[in-house]
């Protein structure tokens, strides 16, 4: 029975061994796991964070964009009005010019032989 003590015993030993080993490799998992846990905590609050930035940045960028269409439409319109008084300025003129020159011609006098 000795031999079968001696056998058992080195059984129980390196059952003990074995169990042992098997919890300091799930230590050493549950380590790992933590700091993957830590980790992706740490990279939920970055995404928050650059997605709350984000709507922000394209809620500016919609704002900005409405208020270019604006400046758009104002100086296309401005142009526009400007050009009708280009327009208008040089048709004044010209029937000014051709009015001076009616009067200019009304008010000469006329050939030599009224003297």
């Amino acid at each position: 029975m000795t031999q079968q003590g001696a056998a058992l015993q080195t059984y129980n030993n390196e059952l003990v061994k074995c169990i042992e080993e098997l919890s300091s490799k799930r230590d050493e998992l549950q380590r790992q796991i933590t700091q993957e846990e830590e980790e992706k905590a740490r990279l939920q609050h970055d995404v928050r964070v650059l997605t709350e930035k984000l709507s922000r940045v394209n809620e500016s960028l919609a704002r900005r964009l409405a208020a270019r269409a604006d400046f758009d439409r104002t100086i296309a319109e401005t142009e526009a009005a400007y050009m009708k008084i280009l327009e208008s300025s040089q048709t004044l003129l010209s029937v000014l010019k051709k009015e001076t020159g009616n009067l200019t011609k009304a008010t000469e006098p006329r050939g030599g032989k009224d003297h």
